[in-house]
């Protein structure tokens, strides 16, 4: 067995543990936590994934995260995740969950944002570039580079405020929407 997690039900109630690719296989609900980082200037950390990685190799996301395990909260998680994927150890803030539809397989999603430093010491097994983009950088770079689903989930409820976050990343579409509008089903071809 791999890492255990908690599988939950449609209001996020623990309903019992099990190992966190069987989740994903069975398309069971379980918990993911995610962190959007800033540097001190404001700009969002964009990173590309290890192409090694069985899950969406070689696509950007605009958060660092990964399953909670079993008795985990979302924050403790969040934090966790930043240490082992960009080894820098920083409080986060959390933000807003969701039920998340999008991806392989349905899960709850913790988001939360953390001021990180601007160097910050990615593992490679997980990371292979990462950059940092003011976001009118990011918001272009949507439109050409292929995005996890969950980075579009995100980036699409934090552009709208009023729904958990005030507008965290200050987005409006090209039509005026609020919400991301870039996504269009992983179709979407890497420039870099």
């Amino acid at each position: 067995m791999g890492e255990t997690v908690a599988r939950v039900d449609e209001r996020d109630r623990t309903v019992g543990l099990v190992d966190r690719w069987r989740a994903v296989r069975e398309g069971w609900l379980h918990r993911v936590a995610v962190t959007v980082c800033r540097d001190e200037h404001g700009r969002v950390l964009v990173h590309r994934r290890a192409e090694r990685l069985a899950r969406y190799p070689g696509w950007y996301e605009v958060v660092v995260g990964g399953a909670v395990r079993a008795g985990e909260s979302y924050a403790r998680a969040a934090g966790r995740e930043l240490t082992e994927e960009l080894g820098v150890l920083v409080p986060v803030r959390p933000l807003f969950r969701f039920l998340n539809r999008s991806g392989l397989s349905p899960h709850w999603l913790g988001v939360h944002e953390a001021l990180v430093p601007d160097a910050v010491v990615p593992d490679a097994q997980e990371v292979a570039w990462y950059g940092w983009l003011t976001v009118p950088e990011l918001w272009s770079v949507l439109r050409e580079w292929p995005f996890t689903p969950d980075s579009h989930e995100v980036l699409g409820r934090a552009a709208v405020p009023g729904e958990g976050c005030g507008g965290l990343i200050g987005y409006r579409s090209p039509g005026g929407s609020a919400r991301c509008g870039t996504c269009s089903g992983g179709t979407r071809r890497r420039s870099r």
